[in-house]
Parts: structure tokens; C-alpha cells; sequence
């Protein structure tokens, strides 16, 4: 039952943080999806939930916003927001004894 209710937790966080790169809704500027990707980062190391790759991403964002390249910044930085998201939600969802670390 436990594991059940985890692989329900997982698969909704999955389904919310792919809703939210294609979502319009989310749509806004560069510097915003490079703010909120830096702050769901510290969420999801604040659960040691931080991937290996998703601070280069949001570095390579900071880069394209100065070369003035806004789309692909916007873009980046909210994949790299969806990665911290599913960070943080696999770090809840597994405890370390489950994972053997």
C-alpha cells in the first residue's frame, strides 16, 4: 500500500511539472523562470533532491538571457525548474534505506 501511494505521488508530480512547461499560464519572462527555477533548486536541495545538471541549466539560462537570447532562457530555466521539482518530489518520495545509500 505504501508504495502504491509513493508511485501515485511520483506520477502526479510528474504529470503537474510537465503541465507546467506547456502551460501558457506559465508563460512569463526570462528573469521570472530563471527566479523561480533558482528557487525550486534550494527547495529541492533543502531535501537533497538537487540533480547534478539542473545548475548548469539554470547557469546556461543566466547566460542566454545576457546574450539577449530570452526564449531560449525563458525555456531552459523552466525545464530546470521542472527538474527541481521532480528532484524534490523523488527525495520525498524515497526515502534513502529505500534507495540503499
Amino acid at each position: 500500500m505504501k508504495t502504491n501511494l509513493r508511485q501515485i505521488a511520483v506520477a502526479a508530480g510528474i504529470a503537474l511539472c510537465s503541465a507546467a512547461l506547456v502551460s501558457p499560464a506559465q508563460a512569463g519572462s526570462a528573469e521570472e523562470a530563471i527566479a523561480a527555477a533558482k528557487e525550486a533548486r534550494k527547495q529541492a536541495d533543502s531535501v537533497g533532491g538537487d540533480w547534478r545538471d539542473t545548475g548548469k541549466m539554470v547557469k546556461k539560462a543566466e547566460k542566454l538571457l545576457k546574450e539577449g537570447k530570452t526564449k531560449e532562457a525563458e525555456a531552459l530555466a523552466r525545464e530546470a525548474e521542472a527538474q527541481a521539482m521532480l528532484g524534490y518530489i523523488q527525495a520525498t518520495s524515497q526515502p534513502l534505506e529505500e534507495l540503499h545509500i
